[in-house]
């Protein structure tokens, strides 16, 4: 909890204020028995009115008093606390824009949302109780039990034995609800990946109609977060009980020997009704000790949660004493590449890839779902790193560039093209917000996208629904690779990002980057070998090894693969060789 107070640092001086203000306004509150004590043996025992119309008039002062500190407290409390949160959400929501698609396949969607959501909620919430009841409670309690016994010393041995035994049963609760909070939290990280995944998806299963397999996923998931949930609150549905129980007897005892006390004349009837009223201020810190308990575990299984993400470094980070990468001309060599997912070549994805691309180049890959195509093309904006060997651009190790100088020269359109809500203008402006209109229609029409965006009804300012869901796979492709082409890459890869658009759209959008291409590198994966037929160089996969490099006119004479999968897909007398 420590290391996530942190974030109070900037306002600590509202945090020190706001907790001075709960101190006088608990000293406030103590001073009201002791006026109670005066009114009865000062004014009413000695029937003196004076006593009593002024010393009643000192309880009012006090109770305006505390109710202006309260406001006050709570004021700064909640600004402090909101302060906070949104803090706590940036850094958690900056510490996921740096990760890598490494990390990210570690913490899904789901739980990263729960994480940024609920479970600073729950931070959030203990940070507001400690500036306001939980830092009240314990001055209440020493404060009481210090005047307790200043007006008995023997009265106030019982509750020298109450305290700690509450104060141990409410410890050991704390202990045990904490592992049971984080249960809880990771049942409703599951139950939010359910419900990410069916929204994601509803379009598919209302295809397969797979509506009641869902809804039994939801249900475990949701059964599960309940079953959990309920064990929380059995534990704690006895905590409570249990200390009205302990402090029932501890008030019994107390006007038991007090009221013995009175009788022989060794205490007064106003320091019983003090005593009294003491044991009642103590009393409300530990109910309030007991009811927060299962706040307090939830928000430590929460910050352990936090830390999780907090705590998890980028797998792909600049080296230490990165260079500036400046003037690329494009040149890519893959040399003796091995990558597997797990960092350990034992079960590579990709094994002894050597291949050069030259400024200027198209390089087309080719090869069965599986066979490593996209996690190649990962490696050369280092979305992953290199397991072995080494990946240069211009001579240059990618890992000897900073991040932030070596993606701007890298246009990336992938397969699943991914959309944000706002207008088209600003989707394919995306890379590059300082664009002309000008710019923006012009890498539109090269992607082939610019006749389909004037009809509609707000041309480039048409708002994009949710993940694009107004336009058709095709559309998304195409505006995708305007915003590719848009900053003006000197590496240019396309992730099989045509597969959606029609045969003859496809053939435009291949002339269009012939012309803005032309003296930069491009990487095409495709699964039509009619996409590749006119690439400078077509590199054939199979299980993760280079199978064939060359031509088409190369591999129709060297590659049984690439023969078969040229006569799978356009037969005898296909292609321009054909």
């Amino acid at each position: 909890m420590q290391r996530i107070l942190r974030f109070l640092k900037p306002y600590r001086r509202d945090s020190i204020l706001a907790l001075l203000l709960m101190v006088a306004m608990t000293a406030a509150d103590l001073a009201t028995p002791g006026l109670v004590q005066r009114i009865i043996d000062l004014g009413i025992a000695q029937n003196n009115m004076t006593v009593v119309r002024n010393t009643t008039l000192l309880m009012l002062g006090a109770g305006v008093v505390s109710a202006l500190l309260t406001v006050g407290n709570s004021v700064l409390s909640v600004r402090v606390t909101q302060h906070f949160a949104a803090d706590l959400r940036s850094a958690l929501f900056r510490r996921v824009q740096s990760f890598s698609f490494g990390n990210l396949d570690h913490l899904q969607t789901g739980q990263l949302m729960v994480r940024l959501t609920s479970d600073v909620n729950q931070v959030q919430q203990i940070v507001l109780m400690s500036l306001r009841i939980l830092t009240r409670a314990p001055l209440l309690l020493l404060g009481s039990f210090g005047l307790m016994i200043l007006t008995s010393p023997q009265l106030a041995l019982i509750m020298a034995a109450l305290i700690p035994a509450t104060t141990g049963m409410v410890l050991v609760f704390v202990a045990k609800g904490r592992p049971l909070f984080l249960e809880v939290q990771r049942k409703l990280d599951k139950l939010n990946t359910v419900l990410q995944e069916n929204l994601a998806g509803v379009r598919v299963v209302k295809a397969f109609v797979r509506g009641d397999h869902e809804n039994a996923r939801f249900d475990a998931a949701n059964t599960d977060l309940m079953g959990q949930t309920i064990k929380v609150i059995r534990l704690f549905a006895i905590l409570v009980p249990t200390l009205f129980l302990f402090i029932n007897l501890g008030m019994v005892a107390v006007v038991w020997f007090g009221g013995q006390r009175v009788i022989h004349e060794t205490l007064t009837t106003g320091q019983v009704v003090a005593f009294v009223n003491y044991l009642l201020s103590t009393i409300f810190p530990l109910l309030l000790m007991g009811m927060m308990v299962n706040i307090l575990s939830a928000a430590q299984a929460s910050v352990h949660r936090i830390l999780e993400v907090l705590d998890s470094a980028p797998e792909v980070q600049n080296r230490p004493g990165a260079c500036t990468l400046s003037d690329m001309k494009g040149r890519v060599a893959f040399e003796n590449v091995c990558f597997s997912y797990n960092h350990d070549c034992s079960e590579p994805v990709l094994n002894s890839i050597s291949l050069v691309a030259e400024p200027g180049e198209t390089v087309a890959i080719l090869g069965a779902t599986g066979s490593g195509k996209s996690s190649l093309i990962h490696l050369i904006p280092r979305f992953y790193d290199v397991t072995s060997g080494q990946i240069t651009i211009d001579g240059t190790d990618v890992r000897d560039v900073t991040l932030e100088s070596l993606r701007p020269h890298i246009g990336v359109a992938l397969q699943d093209a991914v959309l944000f809500s706002g207008s088209i203008r600003d989707n394919i402006r995306y890379g590059r917000a300082d664009a002309t209109d000008e710019e923006v229609i012009a890498a539109a029409k090269a992607a082939q996208a610019h006749d389909f965006i004037v009809d509609f009804p707000g041309g480039y300012d048409t708002q994009i629904g949710q993940r694009g869901v107004n336009l058709s796979g095709g559309q998304k492709q195409r505006i995708a690779i305007a915003r590719a082409l848009l900053i003006r890459p000197r590496i240019l890869i396309l992730d099989d990002s045509t597969s959606s658009v029609d045969v003859e759209t496809e053939a435009k959008i291949e002339a269009a980057l012939e012309q803005l291409m032309a003296d930069r590198t491009s990487f095409v994966i495709a699964q039509r070998v009619s996409t590749v037929l006119r690439a400078d160089k077509i590199v054939v996969l199979e299980r993760g090894q280079i199978a064939a490099v060359g031509t088409h006119s190369d591999l129709m004479a060297s590659s049984p693969i690439y023969q078969e999968i040229y006569e799978s897909q356009l037969g005898d007398g296909g292609g321009p060789n054909g």
